[in-house]
Parts: structure tokens; sequence; C-alpha cells
């Protein structure tokens, strides 16, 4: 007579709190992406130039040669 053993399957103990904090990690650096990745990235391009209104190119001869 042949005999059967009959074990019954694994309890799955994972509870998915791998996936919930990958979850909230994504989330949260997608929230910093927005705060500061986006206004760096616009301010890129647009580089601030300061030129004055009035130069003053008041060249005076000392007397001595070129």
């Amino acid at each position: 007579m042949a005999i059967v053993v009959n074990n019954p399957p694994a309890e799955n103990t994972n509870n998915n709190a791998g996936f919930l904090i990958g979850a909230i990690l994504l989330l949260l650096v997608v929230v910093l992406f927005f705060i500061y990745g986006l206004p760096y990235l616009r301010n890129l391009g647009t580089p601030q130039i300061n030129v004055p209104d009035h130069i003053n190119v008041n060249v005076q001869n000392q007397g001595g040669k070129y």
C-alpha cells in the first residue's frame, strides 16, 4: 500500500510591506522633483544679464605715444 503525505502549501507570510515602502519612496521622489527639479530646469535656460543704461566712454589722451 502506498503512503500519501499530504503537505499543506506554505503560508504566504509576505504582507506586501516592501511594495508599500517602495510606493511611498516613489511618491516622495516625484514630490521632490516637482518642488526642486522643475524650478531648477525652468531657470536653467534664462541667463540674467545686467546691462547698464549709460556707459561712460570719455577717453582722454595723456600726451604719450600710442
